[in-house]
């Protein structure tokens, strides 16, 4: 008798968890719930060495989606389980299984109850997950049964803030976003114009009258923004304490320093699974086609599953297929990651190879020309960029032609980049009708996604994956601003490449001219 994809099952490499916090009991069984189980591609997208997109979106399901075979073995298995699939998405390789707590966990073998973690409730998962044998070497990973808050924003709002002001002499200082891009020479002659700004959000809204208002305040015309929903993911401003604040940093950074681009904020649930599908939606988006998305959230590798860190990273390697940058705040915790074991930790998704990692930095300034900057370390209270060295991903080639050398047992290097990120050197920025002064390499993760889209737009192509180009580029191009003083915590800055501040912050117009003369850029696909 010919084996069944319903006959055995196997453990899904990386896909054992633990629960945090308190059990408080079962759940119900007849509660609905849907995972998404994504699917290795049938053939692997090359990863460029060099900018543009290499293929388009609409050519990408055909060559580099997920296996229409696989796709209908999973249904299969769905319809002998009693499972529905509401939907299959092939160039995300995202399949939807929905049914009941009682039938998902029988299915895959899943051991689900109720806990409490910091005075929040959710479904937590214990152990691993099981697949079928027949599709086990297909899937990439299952997100979804386990519905813990997976990230948290890396932001800093800055205590007792003052009128917008600008000084030399203290280190009080803020900044409208268009002064920090004036700072670090973002292209004359661009705004953005032609590209779209894809903003992924675990949570939070903004109000459009903000938007207008905050727009208007600071004489920079409104961009436009249009709000994707993923997952039931909704666009719900509430109160400036919230998470309305990542929100509003992120789109009046963007929008600011960029704001002939579009603004496209793909609101999401804070989980693994809300990430990934939103993640894959904004890269696959045939509508608004972004070119770079900017992420403000993450969390220590240490609290992901190696399963959603590979599926995470395998979206990023289509986008950078298809040109897409991706640019991922570094966190404002330091060296250790906010992890209080001893060790050094790094942030994901910035410590994917396939993310610019973006770091933060303290900038002072007079008369239009930066004084200083240094790593931003603010101590343990007060926040510092994050970076180290990745124990998930081993050291990119890219890292190793430029000579970084990691600790024992250390990877993938973070941050790539940096930026203004001191809440004492921070920006001005209306939330909620209320004005505040917010750092965090929340903030540096949108500056570089609007410095890319005017890149973008001045080269006429899409710069994609930049790591490759960034790190072979010489001191003598003037890319950055090397950042040489201060450390986050173990990790101190010097000439060159630093786990405390990347490369440096950018200077804008050289690394425009830099990047326009590393290569012969394709053409341009949407």
């Amino acid at each position: 008798m010919q084996e069944t994809v319903t006959n055995r099952k196997v453990l899904l490499p990386g896909s054992e968890r633990q629960p945090l916090g308190v059990r408080k009991g079962e759940l119900p069984a007849d509660d609905v719930i849907d995972i998404s189980v994504i699917l290795k591609p049938m053939r692997r997208a090359a990863v460029p060495a060099t900018a543009g997109a290499h293929i388009s979106r609409e050519e990408f399901a055909a060559q580099h989606g997920a296996d229409p075979t696989v796709i209908e073995k999973l249904k299969q298995f769905a319809a002998a389980n009693n499972l529905r699939v509401p939907e299959v998405s092939p160039e995300r390789r995202t399949v939807k299984i929905e049914g009941t707590i009682k039938d998902l966990t029988q299915a895959f073998g899943v051991q689900l109850d109720q806990y409490q973690h910091e005075g929040k409730d959710y479904r937590g998962r214990t152990g691993g997950i099981h697949v079928p044998a027949e599709v086990a070497d297909s899937i990439e990973a299952i997100l979804g049964f386990d519905d813990r808050p997976q990230a948290k924003m890396h932001l800093r709002v800055r205590q007792g803030a003052v009128a917008p002001r600008i000084s030399a002499h203290t280190q009080d200082v803020s900044y409208n976003p268009p002064q920090v891009a004036a700072l670090y020479n973002f292209p004359a002659g661009t705004d953005g114009t032609g590209e779209t700004i894809g903003i992924i959000e675990l949570g939070g809204g903004y109000k459009p009258a903000d938007l207008a208002n905050y727009f208007k305040s600071i004489g920079v015309k409104e961009p436009s923004v249009t709000a994707v929903l993923v997952d039931k993911g909704k666009n719900h401003p509430t109160t400036a304490n919230s998470a309305d604040g990542e929100v509003l940093l992120d789109i009046e950074v963007a929008g600011s320093v960029a704001p002939g681009a579009k603004i496209v904020v793909y609101f999401t649930p804070n989980t693994d699974q809300g990430f990934q599908d939103a993640l894959t939606t904004a890269i696959h988006d045939t509508t608004h086609k972004p070119s770079v998305i900017s992420i403000s959230w993450g969390g220590p590798e240490s609290t992901w599953t190696a399963q959603a860190m590979t599926a995470f990273d395998s979206a990023a390697q289509d986008a950078a297929a298809l040109g897409v940058t991706i640019c991922a705040a570094s966190g404002d915790s330091g060296s250790s990651d906010g992890v209080n074991d001893g060790a050094n930790h790094v942030d994901f998704p910035a410590s994917s190879p396939h993310i610019l990692g973006c770091g933060g930095t303290s900038l002072q300034s007079a008369s239009g020309k930066i004084v200083s900057e240094t790593v931003w370390n603010d101590g343990a209270q007060g926040g510092a960029g994050g970076g180290g060295y990745s124990v998930q991903f081993a050291l990119p080639t890219w890292q190793a032609a430029a000579k970084i050398v990691p600790p024992a047992k250390g990877g993938r290097g973070v941050p790539d980049v940096s930026g203004d990120a001191d809440p004492d050197t921070g920006y001005n920025v209306l939330v909620d009708g209320q004005t505040l002064v917010i750092g965090g390499t929340s903030a540096v993760a949108p500056l570089w996604s609007g410095l890319i889209a005017r890149l973008n737009q001045k080269l006429g192509t899409p710069v994609g994956f930049l790591q490759p180009t960034l790190y072979s580029l010489p001191s003598s191009a003037g890319a950055f601003h090397d950042i040489t003083v201060g450390s986050n915590g173990a990790f101190s800055a010097g000439p060159g490449w630093d786990a405390a501040s990347g490369l440096g912050s950018p200077s804008g117009q050289n690394l425009l001219t830099a990047l326009a003369g590393a290569h012969a850029v394709p053409k341009h696909k949407s």
